[in-house]
């Protein structure tokens, strides 16, 4: 169905009620090209699987708003990996609805989807990190970093007898990307680290 799943865990703060850790899933389209196949990563072998690897390229950071549940029960039929993945979210699952859109129009039952309050329901509806009161509902923000992922395939050139040129792949092109997830949560103390920053 073309999904991409991030997850994320978050650990606890105690002495601030909050339990052990908090899990996130935050499901969007996967767009071609954005990753290479997984046929061509089996067929490239990588030397020194132990080094610590550095991104080649840097990609921008992207900024998702989050307006859309989805029902963890349901969500299979979405991605099976959803049920392994965001087992410890299962009410924090979200997506956007213009990926919701392209979802339907491949004949996914929309009933997985719940639209969560915006702005505009809730006038006074403000950032987590503006919000004073913990027990307000208010717009949580929360960002990630992928440090490398292969991201692109790379072709080498070679010559034959006759001085013909052909390319061929030759390796793995690394990427690094950061994102950063706009979410509604029915309580800032679901959204404490976003004070911090």
């Amino acid at each position: 169905q073309e999904v991409k799943i991030f997850r994320a865990l978050i650990l606890g703060e105690l002495e601030r009620g909050q339990s052990q850790f908090q899990a996130l899933c935050f499901v969007t389209r996967l767009h071609r090209n954005e990753i290479i196949p997984s046929e061509s990563m089996a067929k490239l072998r990588q030397k020194n699987p132990r080094t610590v690897r550095q991104a080649e390229e840097v990609r921008g950071l992207e900024h998702l708003s989050m307006d859309v549940a989805v029902n963890f029960s349901k969500g299979a039929q979405l991605s099976s990996h959803i049920h392994n993945v965001c087992a410890e979210a299962k009410e924090a699952i979200y997506t956007r609805e213009e990926d919701v859109k392209f979802w339907l129009e491949k004949g996914v039952d929309g009933s997985m989807f719940e639209v969560l309050p915006q702005t505009s329901d809730l006038p006074d509806l403000q950032r987590c990190k503006l919000c004073a009161d913990r027990w307000k509902p208010c717009i949580c923000s929360y960002s990630l970093s992928i440090e490398w992922y292969p991201c692109m395939l790379k072709y080498c050139k070679s010559r034959d007898a006759a001085g013909k040129v052909s390319s061929y792949k030759c390796g793995i092109r690394s990427c690094q990307k950061g994102y950063t997830f706009d979410y509604y949560v029915p309580q800032k103390q679901l959204c404490l680290w976003d004070e911090e920053t």
